[in-house]
């Protein structure tokens, strides 16, 4: 796979991943691969993340069932961010779509307002209903 030498991968091994909705083009997250994951994902069409609190693979949706079918990886121009063109799937109705483990759309939920973060999307779902770990 000597597409994967072509990414600048930091001294971790890592390289920043965002998640963009194809459909809106919302950002849906940030996250983490290895070039195992990133391999993975691009094998599978299945978001698969680098955990770095668990320091293992985490396919997403392994616990939520809210996977993300990816349609494009992406590279920017200095090799050292991918961007993922992903269908966030597993939340019913399907529109908005739960990203977050929050239970909301995006993990981009919180807007500066008047000197303080506040958050600007509704919870979809209950996050203790989500996961049951």
């Amino acid at each position: 796979m000597n597409w994967l030498q072509d990414i600048k991968w930091d001294r971790d091994g890592l390289v920043p991943v965002i998640a963009q909705e194809a459909a809106t083009g919302d950002v849906l997250m940030f996250a983490w691969m290895n070039a195992e994951a990133l391999a993975e994902t691009a094998a599978s069409g299945r978001a698969v993340y680098w955990s770095r609190s668990r320091q293992r693979l985490w396919r997403k949706g392994e616990e939520s069932g809210h996977v993300q079918q990816v349609h494009e990886l992406r590279l920017d121009c200095d090799n050292d961010v991918v961007l993922l063109k992903v269908t966030q799937l597993g939340h019913e109705p399907a529109s908005p779509s739960i990203a977050c483990h929050t239970g909301r759309h995006s993990c981009f939920y919180q807007r500066l307002q008047d000197g303080a973060w506040q958050a600007v999307e509704p919870v979809l779902k209950d996050p203790h209903r989500i996961y049951t770990k």
